[in-house]
Formats: C-alpha cells, structure tokens, sequence
C-alpha cells in the first residue's frame, strides 16, 4: 500500500481522519465490513479506533486474527477512555458554574 504512511499520519491527528484517508485511498473498508454502510458510519461516529484497527487488522481469508485483536481491543479502550473522559469535562465545567 503506497499510502500507508500518509493513513497512518491521518490516523495520529484524528482515527476520523484516518478512517476517512483509509476510505480514499483503499478498499479496506468496504472489504473489512462486507460491503455495508451501516457499521462503517455507526464505527466513524462512535468508535473511530475500534473501526480503524478492525479495518486495518482484517483479512479476506481469516477476518481479524491473532494480533489484530490486540489492536482492536486496544482501540476499544481508547475509545471508551475518550468517551468517559469527555463526560468527566462535561461534568466538571457544569459543577463549576
């Protein structure tokens, strides 16, 4: 993949972003989610990470295997780390006021 570091860059400023340049410039995405639109879109707005490494891990033949479930798993805690994270800000400048 000739792009790869160009995604990968995408991915450290934003995984939307990188989702978003994974879209462009390869078929990693409609491969990794059999051609649906749903799970791509409910994964770029609710869990980019979790979408980023599931696409990138997958494979035709073994679907995520062995080591891409660390990164997944990996994902999923970055994600759910952000979401607590902004509740907790939110909480906070509310009790501030």
């Amino acid at each position: 993949m000739p792009c790869g570091c160009l995604i990968a860059l995408g991915a450290l400023v934003s995984p939307r972003f990188g989702l978003f340049l994974l879209w462009l410039f390869t078929d990693k995405i409609p491969r990794a989610f059999d051609g649906s639109w749903l799970l791509p879109i409910l994964g770029f707005l609710l869990l980019p990470w979790t979408t980023l490494a599931w696409a990138i891990f997958w494979s035709p033949l073994d679907g995520v295997a062995g080591f891409g479930w660390a990164f997944v798993i990996l994902g999923l805690v970055a994600d759910i780390s952000t979401h607590v994270g902004s509740g907790q800000v939110r909480r906070s400048e509310s009790s501030r006021s």
